[in-house]
């Protein structure tokens, strides 16, 4: 990750951050400065011999770029990629392999029963995994609901503070729940996605990144 010491960079930061988009700046071997925009994140990698100036002014001309197009990416990530568990991989008789906590389990069920299965796995862990984090958070939910949400991992209610999460997260590794656990209660602390609330999910989960990357269907498999 290029190291963000200017402050055109930590402005393109800042109005992507409000955009709710992480900006990522990687050097590799190519030859011209390519943007990439995902859900949520937008890649940049650089020819490993180039000027700090040159970085900073391409990424500064596709900042409102990369915000006027976000919308429409995360329509079409809704559309093809955001897909619920039990809508990938089907066999010939309609049943998923089942995934429980990022790994295949050695039977098969229908959705009807691996919503109820998810949704007791979920309930079985909540309780350790909100105690684990609320005090490194620093907030506190006053409830906690399951739902079965098909386009978002979790929500947040933060006048009630009440938090949901999806009966879909147990297919997905363990850490993948913690993290949409801090990162609702750290909008506890934060409404919106500022860059003061990514500060806090930072700060209380420093390898948040790469279960994000995981449930925005960045990576390849699960591991």
């Amino acid at each position: 990750m290029l190291q963000d010491k200017t402050s055109i960079l930590t402005d393109a930061k800042a109005r992507l951050a409000q955009a709710g988009i992480e900006l990522h700046v990687t050097k590799n071997h190519v030859k011209n400065i390519n943007f990439r925009l995902k859900p949520h994140t937008l890649m940049v990698s650089v020819p490993r011999v180039i000027s700090t100036a040159q970085i900073e002014q391409a990424i500064a001309k596709r900042v409102p770029w990369a915000i006027a197009n976000h919308a429409q990416v995360l329509e079409q990530y809704k559309r093809k990629q955001h897909r619920s568990p039990d809508a990938l991989n089907k066999d010939s008789n309609n049943h998923s392999p089942l995934l429980l906590w990022g790994c295949a389990q050695p039977f098969v069920l229908n959705h009807d029963e691996t919503m109820a299965y998810y949704r007791q796995q979920l309930a079985d862990v909540i309780p350790a995994l909100f105690e684990k984090w609320q005090p490194v958070v620093g907030a506190s939910a006053n409830e906690i609901r399951l739902k079965k949400m098909h386009t978002r991992w979790g929500s947040c209610n933060t006048r009630a503070r009440r938090i949901w999460l999806s009966t879909y997260l147990p297919a997905y590794p363990l850490e993948c729940t913690e993290y949409v656990i801090v990162h609702e209660l750290c909008h506890l602390h934060q409404a919106n996605h500022s860059p003061a609330f990514w500060q806090a999910v930072a700060t209380a989960m420093p390898d948040y990144q790469r279960w994000h990357h995981i449930l925005a269907g960045k990576t390849g498999q699960l591991d």
